[in-house]
């Protein structure tokens, strides 16, 4: 089963519990976070007070995507407003296992994310700690870019290799992902699809924009 990710980037900020329970009604599986500082990406958007102002607002699990600097200093404010899963990027993070022992030490389920053009082989070492690994399909930092074709074989490459480790590990897709480019990435080997503006933005609204994602990736019958 392919899982979504609604990410609340482009969600109606003045009514930001109410599409929460929305996108849970309609079927999401988390809810995705996105955390910018301005200095890692070139947006600014949130940080753990609004994590923990939806957490009373939902069941759905809160997974926090860190694109920012230090992240290691803000992991625990996360984790304690009420943070499911952190995300920490491998471009910022010098000491990439100390960072995914701290968030696993949390009783939190640890992820990194990949930028386009950085390599999945940075990866090896650490991809047995990890139960995410987030396959960036855009350049990080501003919600509605178009997908980058370029990053379907990064997420072949993933998958090729949670495969031949034996490793349970979900591959998770982020930007640009739309009914065009969702199968793309399914076939590739994601199983998680981030979106933000295709869901929030959608002109049906966000029922019939997570329907049409979900059947979109729907095995034929048969």
């Amino acid at each position: 089963m392919i899982r979504l990710a609604p990410s609340i980037l482009s969600a109606d900020f003045a009514r930001l519990g109410e599409q929460v329970k929305t996108i849970e009604q309609a079927g999401a599986d988390r809810v995705h976070i996105d955390v910018m500082d301005g200095h890692f990406v070139p947006n600014i958007s949130m940080g753990p007070v609004v994590v923990q102002s939806l957490r009373p607002v939902t069941l759905l699990p809160l997974e926090v995507h860190l694109m920012i600097d230090a992240p290691e200093r803000y992991i625990d404010a996360f984790v304690k407003a009420g943070a499911d899963t952190v995300i920490v990027h491998q471009e910022n993070v010098p000491h990439l296992h100390r960072i995914v022992q701290q968030i696993k030490g949390l009783g939190t389920r640890a992820g990194v994310a990949l930028n386009p053009a950085t390599p999945v082989s940075t990866l090896d070492v650490i991809l047995d700690d990890l139960d995410l690994v987030l396959v960036m399909t855009v350049n990080p930092g501003f919600s509605g870019q178009a997908f980058i074709p370029a990053t379907l074989s990064k997420m072949r490459q993933v998958r090729a290799l949670l495969n031949e480790r034996g490793l349970r590990c979900d591959v998770e897709v982020d930007g640009g992902i739309t009914t065009e480019t969702a199968p793309q990435a399914v076939e590739a080997g994601a199983d998680v699809l981030v979106a933000a503006s295709a869901i929030f933005g959608h002109p049906e609204g966000i029922a019939a924009a997570m329907r049409q994602l979900r059947e979109c990736v729907a095995p034929l019958p048969g």
